[in-house]
């Protein structure tokens, strides 16, 4: 069982105090490099602008800068210690940023161990975060059963939702994770269907234009559009279906003869 936990805003409401003591106590920043990121997150300003109309100018207290280099790095630095929390119930867990995802085995003759488990994992990374100020979105959290089709039969026919941080999620047909999508039998057929959509997009509207552009710069779009987006983690596409990577080759093949049409 794969659970996907999403964060409200997540980088408007770290802490300055608590991230600056974080990265002395734990990470042993210190001396200039700590004055230099403490000059970097305080006496931040922000106001609203609507037209010509101006609301007053307020002092930032919380949040790191989003778009940031150092944003993604200093959330990270900021949630490390969730996942001390999250191994005390014997959960995996991956983290990136605001994208955290649990991940625990179970056999389908005996679900409801894991499931309690996770609810009290769950239970307690939401409350962690809490006290931290930040706040679970459960609307946006999602629920995937990963198995083979047997095991999946057995497992859903029981199995509609999962209670996750004191919300029952339903249970999805799949899952998007930092862009890769993720579908219960781990075909990755979704994903490839998607991406395929996304380069088929593109690739119609430089075909569209392709007249009025050398081949030179065809091929500069092509290769930010379109390549840029297969080869983005296709080493999850290692052992899957030849349909799958069929789709994606006659994304390229197509992108070729745009280019040099």
């Amino acid at each position: 069982m794969l659970i996907g936990l999403d964060l409200s805003a997540a980088f408007d409401t770290v802490d300055h105090s608590l991230l600056i003591e974080r990265l002395q106590s734990q990470f042993g920043v210190t001396d200039i490099a700590l004055d230099w990121l403490h000059s970097y997150l305080c006496d931040r300003t922000q106001y609203v602008k609507i037209g010509q109309h101006q609301s007053d100018t307020t002092r930032l207290n919380v949040g790191v800068p989003q778009g940031s280099v150092l944003g993604p790095l200093l959330f990270a630095v900021y949630c490390s210690p969730v996942v001390d929390v999250i191994a005390q119930h014997g959960v995996k867990y991956h983290q990136y940023a605001d994208d955290t995802q649990l991940q625990l085995s179970m056999h389908t003759d005996n679900t409801g161990d894991g499931l309690a488990l996770l609810a009290a994992c769950t239970a307690d990374v939401r409350l962690w975060y809490l006290q931290n100020g930040l706040q679970l979105n459960t609307e946006k959290s999602e629920v995937l059963v990963i198995g083979t089709s047997s095991q999946l039969q057995v497992a859903t026919s029981n199995l509609s939702s999962v209670f996750v941080a004191g919300v029952d999620l339903p249970v999805a047909e799949k899952m998007k994770i930092l862009g890769v999508v993720l579908d219960h039998r781990l075909s990755f057929d979704s994903h490839a269907t998607s991406v395929a959509r996304v380069c088929n997009y593109h690739l119609w509207a430089i075909r569209h234009i392709r007249h009025l552009l050398s081949t030179e710069l065809a091929q500069t779009l092509a290769c930010s559009l379109i390549l840029s987006r297969l080869d983005y983690c296709n080493a999850v596409l290692h052992g899957a279906p030849a349909g799958s990577i069929q789709k994606l080759q006659r994304v390229q093949n197509t992108a070729a003869r745009v280019v040099l049409i």
